[in-house]
């Protein structure tokens, strides 16, 4: 630990898939860390390892030095940060408060305010790099806040993750997140139609996947996702309930901006078709079911 870091505890609210890799790498380094989540159930295995059960997030907010929330929706991050019951209401002055759930920019920057009043450090830090970045400690980290609070908690961040740039002031992190999904979603659609096309024209789509991600049209999702939809695995990396929620707060934040998202709007009815089929705890490269329900499978 460093001396800026050093004797501090945490507490951590949000302990699923993501939320408990990232909270038991703090532990390893030697944080005490006190843990809140709906369903205790989830934060069994860490509280076998040590971690400290609070039975309210007033109760953890009271206690920690830094407190990390990895929740579901912006809604959720409005009522654990700014309810009667919340984190800014009841952190210590001086604490550290650091959203790293995917959520909406003015949201980051009206929690920000809301805790400079009562003398708290704030810091939006979306991640990107799922479950298996998580797991193996190599998350990329997108900040948005003051540079000394950045400074202050960068320690903490590097346990987590091996990319971690501070982009900005409040919200930075969050536009810099809609940036990251904006670029996949509109990408997603492009492998989806590489396929599609490729079946339609009688190839073998394994064999056009060999040759055009060594170019210029290889990405993270042609490499890693294009296999799976041609395999017919849907398993989840990435809900399209939750890409769908992040396209909307996209969308939402771009609307605000004047700027015109055409292919963004067009991946996220795509997506919305899918979940209203029934879909949503599919992962995103089930966008191919689209195709081929709509131009058959086998061209």
């Amino acid at each position: 630990m460093t001396a800026h870091t050093a004797g501090k505890m945490i507490g951590f609210v949000g302990i699923g898939v993501m939320g408990k890799s990232m909270a038991a790498h703090l532990m390893k380094a030697g944080y005490e860390v006190l843990v809140y989540n709906r369903t205790k159930q989830k934060a069994e295995e860490l509280l076998a390892q040590g971690a400290v059960w609070k039975d309210q997030i007033s109760e953890l907010a009271a206690e920690a030095d830094v407190i990390i929330t990895m929740v579901g929706y912006p809604k959720d991050v409005e009522e654990v940060y700014l309810g009667e019951k919340g984190i800014v209401a009841h952190a210590k002055p001086g604490s550290y408060l650091i959203d790293m759930t995917t959520s909406k920019p003015s949201l980051a920057q009206k929690i920000y305010e809301e805790a400079k009043k009562r003398s708290l450090h704030s810091l939006d830090a979306p991640v990107s790099g799922g479950d298996v970045g998580a797991r193996e400690a190599r998350l990329t980290i997108m900040v948005g806040g003051d540079s000394e609070a950045f400074a202050a908690m960068e320690p903490i961040f590097k346990l987590m993750g091996t990319n971690v740039i501070l982009q900005g002031g409040p919200g930075a992190g969050q536009h810099t997140k809609m940036s990251n999904q904006i670029a996949i979603a509109s990408n997603m659609i492009g492998v989806c139609e590489a396929i599609a096309y490729a079946k339609k024209a009688g190839l073998d789509p394994v064999n056009v996947l060999k040759s055009i991600e060594a170019g210029a049209a290889g990405s993270w999702s042609l490499s890693n996702l294009a296999p799976r939809m041609i395999a017919g695995n849907f398993a989840p990396g990435f809900y399209i309930k939750h890409i769908i929620k992040d396209i909307s707060i996209a969308l939402e934040a771009a609307k605000e901006m004047g700027l015109a998202t055409p292919g963004l709007e067009l991946s996220l009815s795509l997506y919305q078709e899918l979940a209203e089929q029934g879909l949503e705890d599919n992962g995103t490269q089930a966008l191919i079911k689209w195709y081929d329900k709509h131009f058959g499978e086998n061209g």
